[in-house]
């Protein structure tokens, strides 16, 4: 993940990035059927990160570039979901990654 760009200044008085991308080399979906189509668990995982990214930001990059190699201990996800919602919540599980909680190798 890299965040790039000169920073602004958000409406609470923070710098933000004005670009900021997330490389991910490969979303494994160990332990889930047949069923789950990957396009499409990719796809919601793509729409989910991009939508909290851009309502939250990167909180592991507000002072500037940052790159993640690798991010741990976050949850597991429920082997029921339809790709939709696995997309999502593992979007969500990234992002709180990004956020500070989990595991972070740099």
């Amino acid at each position: 993940m890299g965040v790039n760009g000169p920073h602004r200044q958000s409406p609470a008085g923070r710098p933000e990035p004005r670009e900021i991308r997330v490389d991910i080399g490969e979303l494994v979906l160990d332990g889930f059927g047949p069923s789950v189509d990957p396009g499409r668990v990719s796809a919601s995982f793509e729409r989910e990160l991009t939508r909290l990214v851009r309502e939250h930001g990167v909180p592991l990059a507000a002072d500037g570039a940052v790159t993640v190699d690798e991010l741990s201990g976050l949850p597991p996800m429920p082997a029921g979901l339809s790709a939709r919602r696995l997309g999502q919540e593992l979007a969500r599980a990234v992002h709180a990654g990004l956020s500070g909680r989990g595991e972070v190798t740099r």
